[in-house]
């Protein structure tokens, strides 16, 4: 799974955050592009504020779903990876070698879900901050969020 930042790397959870970081670039400048692109009441006529927040709010669901998708893309990834390691621990329960690889597996699965929830946090930030500077201009038409 590609993103504007590299390639998203399920194995190493430190690039897998890296990535995610990189991703979240439109999350982490929205105050910053509602700021430069929204016109003041004197500039209004000069900027079609409806189209620029429809953009805008465009940009940010295309970042959020990719980046909805990639987790999850490597969720699934990393419970296969757990799955296949706890059967080959029920045929060989004394390799201490298997045992701590399935415990590193297992801690960044459950790594990889926590970020689930902080991409939550980040999406209805940048939602709650959009709807505040852009509801007088754009409504959006009602979200389905996908479930975890």
């Amino acid at each position: 799974m590609a993103a504007s930042g590299g390639t998203l790397n399920c194995e190493d959870f430190s690039m897998f955050q890296e990535v995610l970081k990189v991703m979240r670039t439109i999350d982490d400048h929205i105050v910053h592009a509602l700021n430069t692109t929204l016109p003041t009441v004197s500039f209004s006529g000069k900027v079609d504020a409806t189209q620029t927040c429809r953009q805008l709010y465009e940009s940010m669901m295309d970042a959020h779903l990719t980046r909805d998708k990639a987790i999850k893309h490597c969720i699934a990834q990393s419970s296969e990876e757990v799955g296949q390691l706890r059967e080959q621990r029920a045929k060989d329960s004394e390799n201490l070698a298997l045992l701590r690889l399935l415990r590193k597996e297992q801690t960044k699965l459950k790594l990889m879900k926590s970020e689930l929830n902080v991409e939550e946090v980040v999406n209805d930030r940048s939602l709650k901050i959009f709807s505040e500077r852009c509801r007088i201009h754009y409504t959006p038409p009602n979200v389905k969020r996908s479930s975890v």
